[in-house]
């Protein structure tokens, strides 16, 4: 089909299409005819035929209320005829693979001009083809599964297991050998944790908070007690399904009445008459991506403390979606299990030493958690700094406003503290052991996490203050600080509360206090 001759107009030929049954408008140098959408208008005709909107430049007008993803909706390109003689649109939206141009939208390291001793060559290469995959493959389906509460759709899983992204969200190890990480773009003996922090920064751009927990979340948090302390054949059977996207597996240890006192879980696990199978009983909720998963790594309760067990979906194993401030596409759910037979074979780690299991999954899972804040805050800056220049109060940009700078001014300051305190110590996790990951940064991590979902819920309230009613309203110019507002105070729980972590910071502190110091 061939595209719409579109003719050239002046601004005086417009002008004298300003009645209700003729009715052109000008925004942004394209010229539309309304006339048939008038009464479709969801402000009503009123303000259509306002004395500065019928047959004018009505650019600000409606920017001041629409976001510019609005004309870019096929129902509305329709109603384009054309353009102004002699000038040219000049405003965008998010580019497919392009960094913004907004001031503080893009980490340090990402502006014009900057430097970083973090970064290499083969990292900006990476961001590109990350961001790129991002906007073409992940941003729509986000935006979609979001509302509509629906799981991430498998075409998406797939295109990500085509390029070995869900084995690089595990970070950097053997278990990436052997495999094409992005077409080739990085080697996996050369994968480290700052390509990580890339994939997880550049996911969480998408700012649909449930979906990025429902893009195989519970995979982040679930698999690597497999990898790390199942048996090589668990792992030869499990692994390679749950990086090809045909299996899901999710983390299950918090119970009703066991949240962050993990040694109180009520779960239990109980040797068979012959020795060969666990037989478990017990409850979990909150569990991520638990609706849909094939697999559930959950601590129980056994005789000699507590084991981790590897439980496939069967017998006996019931889930219940559960309805939290986020959407339902990140697969939360009730777990059941009623006398569920599992083989021993299927224990992770040691009989009774699962806290050791489960202890050593949790700094990875908060640092992970810290690299999508940071983005996230970032990310709300970028839409606070873009409506206080567009929005208009009092006469004047909002932007003019000193109350509004200070706001902008303390989100940007909480914004670039995360990411650097984020970098310094995932710089150190890259020259780190495993074991001196967990002895060094267990909490520094957790001082972060906390430190981060704190500035978190400030830029959140900021933000909600700056875009006033709008940053309550689920559509429209607002929509993505509503969304933050109402989900932010999930990263401050998951993988541990903020007091709980703080404590956690200060207690591993006083383990290295030396006993002479004194004033």
């Amino acid at each position: 089909m061939a595209a719409k001759e579109l003719k050239q107009f002046t601004l005086e030929e417009v002008a004298e299409h300003n009645k209700p049954d003729d009715l052109w408008v000008v925004i942004d140098a394209k010229v539309y005819n309304l006339s048939r959408f008038k009464d479709l208008h969801p402000g009503g005709i009123s303000v259509l035929m306002d004395g500065e909107i019928a047959g004018q430049d009505a650019t600000e007008a409606f920017y001041g209320l629409h976001r510019h993803e609005v004309l870019e909706r096929p129902q509305y390109q329709r109603l384009q005829i054309g353009t102004i003689q002699g000038e040219q649109p000049v405003i965008y939206s998010r580019i497919v693979g392009e960094l913004s141009d907004v001031p503080y939208a893009e980490p340090t390291w990402l502006s014009q001009g900057y430097h970083s001793p973090y970064y290499t060559d083969n990292h900006r290469k990476f961001q590109q083809a990350i961001r790129r995959f991002a906007d073409e493959f992940i941003y729509e389906d986000a935006q979609a599964r979001e509302e509509d509460g629906k799981r991430p759709s498998q075409s998406v899983i797939d295109q990500m297991a085509a390029v070995n992204l869900h084995a690089m969200r595990m970070g950097p190890g053997k278990h990436l050998q052997g495999l094409s990480l992005m077409n080739d773009l990085v080697k996996p003996e050369e994968f480290n944790y700052f390509h990580e922090l890339i994939i997880t920064q550049e996911i969480a751009r998408c700012g649909a908070r449930g979906y990025g927990d429902g893009l195989m979340g519970g995979k982040v948090i679930g698999l690597p007690p497999v990898l790390n302390f199942g048996s090589e054949a668990l792992k030869a059977r499990v692994v390679p399904e749950v990086f090809a996207g045909k299996k899901f597996i999710c983390l299950a240890i918090s119970e009703a009445q066991a949240g962050s006192d993990v040694m109180g879980l009520q779960t239990t696990a109980v040797k068979s008459e012959d020795g060969k199978e666990w037989i478990v009983n017990g409850t979990k909720k909150w569990i991520t991506n638990a609706t849909f998963a094939d697999y559930f790594t959950v601590g129980c309760k056994t005789e000699d403390g507590l084991t981790v067990i590897l439980i496939e979906r069967g017998p006996g194993v019931e889930t219940r979606q559960i309805k939290t401030s986020y959407s339902t596409t990140a697969g939360t759910a009730y777990i059941t299990f009623d006398n569920v037979r599992v083989p021993v074979e299927n224990t992770l780690g040691e009989e009774g030493r699962g806290i050791f299991v489960i202890l050593s999954n949790f700094n990875h899972e908060r640092w992970v958690m810290c690299c999508s804040s940071a983005r996230s805050q970032r990310s709300i800056v970028e839409e606070c700094l873009k409506w206080a220049t567009q929005r208009k109060a009092f006469g004047k940009p909002l932007i003019s406003q000193a109350v509004i700078r200070s706001k902008l001014a303390a989100m940007i300051a909480r914004t670039e503290s995360v990411q650097s305190w984020l970098e310094n110590i995932t710089y150190q996790m890259c020259h780190m052991t495993y074991k001196q990951q967990s002895q060094k940064l267990a909490g520094q991590i957790a001082f972060l996490k906390s430190y981060s979902t704190r500035c978190a819920q400030e830029t959140a309230k900021d933000a909600v203050q700056i875009f006033g009613g709008r940053g309550i309203t689920r559509t429209g110019m607002g929509r993505f600080i509503e969304h933050y507002h109402r989900t932010v105070t999930f990263d401050a729980l998951l993988g541990g509360a903020e007091d709980v972590l703080s404590d956690l910071g200060v207690r591993q502190a006083m383990r290295a206090m030396p006993k002479n110091a004194r004033l």
